[in-house]
């Protein structure tokens, strides 16, 4: 079953190649025969691993051949070896006169042989002087495929070899198919008595692991497949590379049935079983993974010993795995093709034994089970119970996704039934199921399931439903209508003193996020006081204290609001509520790495915070938020490789709403800080989707990233059209966030003044201008941490302005101190290139402005940031400045050429992941696809790379990688 597409890469392999080449190579150096049989399932990638490394064996200088067994038994006696010699002997040209008369010579002596039992020993020892002949002193290889059905007369050329009795040095490679060496097959004894050999060895090639599947599926596509197309390919395979790789044909083709060449195959393997065999797959197919022995007893009811003998059987034949827990099929394809091959009425049969087994064995965790196969097995009534006690349990365990799955299986089942216990209504699972959406990120449907609850319960208070709608609406982001819901709950003249204090502690939380916190902080005051008369109101207490302590640390004392949010942690943990706990980390984080400017221990709680979240089944929320804040953290520290792989980790929980809109803002700080434009462009066209109604948390950092891509694309006017229209539309508390936006109006007009593409809009300037001031004056009575990092964005508005009528260096070295001071590397390397541009303007004192370039070019480098490097180039080349110039220990390393030099110390910790992969021969997609970037970021890389090292190809660049790896 092996693969036809040659061009799909060689995935998850390397390590194995190179392991055996060298095995088998060094053994005969050594002066002593060596064997590598490769033993695993149809499909697995034996034949395609032999054409690999026998490749890598004629490059090492080996004459290899290579022979296929044929599944005729005796008939054809040292078949593989003939047929090797024969495509040997037709690759010869005249300039090998001497071996392909040694080749022939020993075809002939077959061709003669006639020799009965007696002579096997004679024949044996005159192919070995043959072979040795051949090979004229060169390592000889045998690489022979299918060895399942080697005839009798090969396997004991093979063990006459290998055991040295014949004079020549030869490494044998095969492959075996596991799934062939049932009973009492021969092959099975000579590989017994051959891994006594200290040189041979039986290798066991496992599928591929989910990456390798990924990869492998995105080669065959041609593109990366959604998070869907990737997790069925993976479920459905196995890891099979043949079957992935027909499975991704499928996805590239549009085809959403299973192949014929698939079903077939299949269907061809579990024909083949002994009966009871067919009877216990079948029997699994129909069950869920991992099904118990007790179990399975139970559905097939074969005596004991026969049960055994069957599912030994099916899992020698590949179609099943053993394990302590059960059984379960090595492939789901195998459920697929077997669920159209039984009647409709057999499989009905099948799921009602295993319910009623079920049922006779009651287990809380038999309940999700239960309701899937009394639901198969046409009994609504008696799969909804258990449904909906599978969904409570699912809950207890924090299993949100699950909780959700079960809610939604018992609202169809209860369509098909009648009566039953309250707790079986369409009004309760209605709201069961979109509490259950709501917490595992499913926000559109959680909106959708309480609109219908609305309708179907017409009696229901109004002031629970606008309150529950409000932190649906938020959770999804569209933050300006959740905020009125809670307002019109506020309002509500029945609203009792319960809901009235949670609609405020949730709006106290809704205005924190909206960069609103003096609103936020009044709204917590009057929810902590409301909580104060109601039993029960520790969230309450813990939302409010969190958005209080925001509010307080930003506006008044850093200190006593750092107190009390960390108090609310300590609250929310000793009450164990999974969303209480989640919301004191998200905003205790955000406080540190946001205006406090705390950015270590920021990272630090935040990663912390997304571990605990995780484990109380929060990971598509409040998990990926958590890692967004992280990785904004880490990008303002520098360590923008360290932030790709946290973004590229939380992606992978495919988050929606609000929670993917703070990831996507996070990553596309990153793309924009590469030069990735087109990246850059996909996630703000993203988050500018779901913002609809959202508020100024989310879209004034938007409006200031389109400005700053719009600037590396020399579209100043766009860049200012961002920036208008962020100063028209939102209001926020925050100060750094509305400075950060004024910065980029203010370079956009120096940018538009620079270039003379576009004219300067003077309004503009004025209006920013006054806008800076407000936030300077309101800044000025904020606490100092606040107040720092809003002067660092001001000092940079106040450099800007200096450009448009002759750059002031002054004002730009106090920015460059600023941005040193707070450790922001990356505003700190862009100031250094403007101070130098300002001072080179004026003519005077070039050795320092030399001496910023080179400063900011190294710091650039070092992050990735290809549009400021390109920038700080282009004016180091005007001004005659050579940017490589160093001085010091590195200067001396240079000069001196020492065998301690590192020459990949230049480049960052991704870049050298890069690069490694770049040595190992991977195109800018596998590599994209293996790190979990996009391809045209690898590309971005590869320039940075090849400019850092000085070369100008991937083999240069491949050549340094090893030098210095192997130094």
């Amino acid at each position: 079953m092996a693969s036809d597409v040659d061009t799909a890469p060689l995935v998850g392999r390397a390590d194995l190649v190179a392991a055996v080449r060298s095995a088998l190579l060094d053994e005969v150096a050594q002066g002593s025969t060596a064997a590598v049989f490769l033993t695993g399932e149809s499909g697995v990638g034996k034949t395609r691993l032999l054409r690999e490394i026998g490749a890598r064996l004629r490059d090492g200088g080996a004459l290899v051949l290579t022979g296929t067994c044929l599944d005729i038994g005796d008939a054809s006696p040292l078949h593989p070896l003939l047929q090797a010699l024969r495509r040997f002997d037709g690759e010869l040209t005249t300039s090998h006169a001497r071996t392909s008369s040694a080749v022939r010579g020993l075809l002939q002596m077959f061709a003669d042989e006639t020799a009965g039992p007696d002579g096997a020993g004679a024949l044996l020892e005159r192919v070995s002087r043959g072979l040795h002949l051949i090979a004229e002193g060169r390592p000889l290889v045998l690489v022979l495929d299918d060895l399942q059905w080697v005839d009798r007369s090969t396997r004991q050329l093979l063990l006459y070899l290998l055991a040295g009795l014949g004079d020549l040095q030869l490494s044998v490679l095969a492959a075996v198919r596991a799934e062939s060496l049932q009973g009492a097959h021969p092959l099975r004894r000579v590989l017994t008595e051959l891994r006594r050999l200290r040189t041979v060895r039986v290798l066991d090639l496992a599928p591929l692991d989910r990456a390798g599947t990924e990869q492998l599926a995105a080669a065959v596509v041609g593109r990366p497949l959604s998070p869907e197309a990737a997790e069925q390919v993976w479920r459905r395979s196995g890891g099979n590379p043949f079957v992935v790789e027909e499975l991704a044909r499928d996805v590239r083709d549009g085809r959403d049935g299973l192949s014929d060449t698939l079903r077939e195959i299949f269907l061809s393997r579990v024909d083949a079983l002994p009966q009871h065999a067919h009877t216990v797959v079948h029997a699994v197919a129909a069950g869920v993974e991992p099904v118990e022995h007790w179990l399975l007893a139970n559905v097939v009811r074969l005596p004991e010993d026969q049960l055994i003998e069957a599912v030994r059987a099916a899992v020698a034949h590949r179609l099943l795995v053993g394990a302590d827990d059960g059984y379960r099929l090595r492939h789901r394809l195998v459920a697929e093709v077997l669920e159209h091959e039984l009647l409709p009425a057999e499989r009905a049969a099948l799921h009602r034994r295993y319910a009623e087994a079920l049922t006779a064995a009651p287990a809380d965790l038999h309940q999700a089970r239960l309701a899937h196969h009394w639901r198969l097995a046409g009994e609504p009534a008696r799969a909804l119970p258990a449904a909906v006690a599978a969904a409570k349990e699912a809950e207890r365990l924090h299993g949100y996704a699950e909780a959700h799955r079960h809610w939604s299986t018992a609202l169809q089942l209860a369509g098909a039934t009648t009566g039953g216990p309250p707790e079986t209504s369409r009004v309760t699972l209605l709201e069961r199921a979109a509490e259950a959406a709501h917490h595992c990120g499913e926000h559109a449907r959680a909106l959708t399931l309480l609109e219908e609850l609305a309708a179907s319960d017409a009696g229901r208070p109004a002031c629970g439903l606008h309150i529950q709608r409000a932190r649906y609406l938020a959770a999804a982001g569209r933050s300006a209508l959740a905020e009125a819901e809670y307002q019109r709950a506020l309002d509500l003249a029945d609203c009792t003193p319960a809901e009235r204090a949670t609609a405020a502690a949730h709006l106290a939380e809704l205005l924190l996020h909206l960069g609103r916190y003096a609103d936020a902080g009044h709204r917590a005051r009057e929810a902590l006081k409301l909580s104060a008369a109601v039993e029960g109101s520790t969230s309450e207490v813990v939302l409010a204290s969190a958005a209080l302590g925001f509010s307080e640390a930003y506006l008044e004392d850093p200190d006593a609001g750092l107190a009390v949010m960390r108090q609310a942690l300590e609250t929310a943990e000793r009450a164990g509520r999974p969303e209480d706990v989640a919301c004191a980390y998200l905003h205790l984080a955000e406080l540190l790495t946001g205006p406090l400017n705390i950015l270590e221990e920021g990272v630090v709680v935040a990663r912390r915070g997304a571990e605990r979240v995780a484990e109380l089944g929060l990971g598509r929320t409040y998990e990926t938020r958590l890692l967004a804040i992280a990785t904004n953290g880490l990008f303002r520290v520098g360590q923008w490789a360290e932030a790709e792989k946290v973004v590229a980790a939380a992606l992978r929980h495919r988050p929606s709403g609000a929670d993917a809109v703070e990831l996507l803002l996070a990553r596309c700080r990153l793309s924009v800080g590469y030069g990735d434009i087109e990246a850059a462009d996909r996630d703000l066209d993203a988050v500018a989707t779901v913002l609809a109604g959202g508020g100024a948390r989310h879209v004034l950092p938007l409006l200031t990233l389109r400005s700053g891509l719009a600037m590396w694309q020399g579209r100043h006017d766009l860049a200012r059209q961002a920036v208008q229209r962020g100063l028209t539309e939102s209001r926020s508390d925050d100060g750094a966030i509305v400075a950060a936006l004024v910065w980029h109006g203010l370079r956009a007009e120096a940018e538009a003044h620079a270039s003379r593409t576009v004219e300067v809009d003077q309004t503009a300037v004025r209006r920013l201008r006054g806008v800076a001031e407000r936030v300077a004056r309101r800044s000025a009575g904020a606490v100092r941490p606040v107040r720092s990092v809003v002067d660092g964005f001001l000092a940079l508005c106040a450099a800007e302005v200096s450009r448009l009528d002759g750059s002031d260096p002054e004002l730009w070295a106090r920015s460059v101190a600023e941005w040193d001071r707070r450790n922001h590397p990356y505003p700190a390397a862009y100031s250094r290139l403007r101070q130098a541009e300002a001072l080179l303007a004026r003519r005077s004192r070039s050795a320092t402005a030399a001496a910023l370039l080179r400063q900011a070019y190294q710091v650039a480098q070092a992050l990735g940031a290809v549009p400021l490097t390109s920038e700080i180039r282009t004016l180091a080349g005007r001004a005659r400045v050579s940017l490589e110039e160093r001085t010091g220990p590195a200067a001396a390393a240079a000069a001196t050429g020492g065998a301690d030099r590192d020459e990949l110390a230049v480049l960052t910790a991704r870049e050298r992941e890069v690069l490694a992969a770049v040595a190992e021969g991977l195109t800018n997609r596998e590599i994209g696809q293996r790190l979990f970037i996009s391809e045209r970021t690898i590309g971005v890389h590869v320039s940075h790379i090849f400019d850092k090292l000085q070369v100008r190809t991937r083999v240069q660049a491949s050549a340094i990688f090893l030098r210095n790896r192997s130094s």
